[in-house]
């Protein structure tokens, strides 16, 4: 088994990347929720976030994740049987810009550990199979979520625009910046095993 070294120089098994499945709904719901109420609070109204968040996006991924859908997907990432981070991508979203990055959440007590990177990598690549004649990518990440900003800029995403979004669930607006990559391959380097 490979490992990988965290900050704390222990040793935390590496994590096997997936394509989801149904039964992986309330695991990614639950950890969609405990980012959002993590980093999304002052953005999003705190009646949502400490209400009823979890059931909002429990509806989401049981959706989602219901039946096959040829213009998306979802990577997990699990150590025994744990999802502990999730990418979900959405094919041809926008004309100019290509596919969605839509979700990419980590574990928070395992952040800054290259799952992120892992998952970023592995959703480039299933793009460029899927959809090989156009690997143009991007997100929309909160404006107020610097830690976000900075992780993708060093993964070679571009700022190209500001802008409000809204309504968000529980309701009002939120600033946002999206973030693309005119080529989703610069993304895809081989996969550590």
């Amino acid at each position: 088994m490979v490992y990988m070294q965290n900050e704390l120089n222990t040793e935390t098994p590496a994590p096997r990347l997936r394509l989801a499945n149904s039964g992986d709904a309330l695991a990614i719901a639950a950890l969609h929720a405990d980012s959002w109420q993590r980093h999304y609070r002052g953005a999003y109204s705190d009646s949502f976030l400490d209400g009823n968040v979890l059931e909002n996006r429990m509806a989401v991924w049981s959706e989602r994740l219901a039946q096959l859908n040829p213009d998306c997907f979802t990577v997990v990432a699990d150590i025994g049987n744990s999802v502990i981070g999730f990418a979900h991508v959405v094919l041809d979203q926008d004309q100019e810009w290509g596919a969605l990055l839509d979700n990419l959440h980590v574990t928070y007590s395992l952040k800054g550990r290259g799952i992120g990177t892992r998952l970023l990598a592995h959703a480039a690549r299933e793009l460029i199979e899927r959809h090989p004649s156009d690997c143009r990518l991007y997100l929309w990440v909160l404006e107020q979520n610097r830690a976000a900003q900075s992780f993708y800029i060093a993964h070679g995403g571009v700022c190209v625009e500001k802008t409000t979004h809204g309504p968000v669930p529980g309701g009002g607006t939120v600033r946002v910046q999206r973030i693309a990559w005119s080529d989703a391959r610069s993304l895809a380097s081989p996969e550590v095993t």
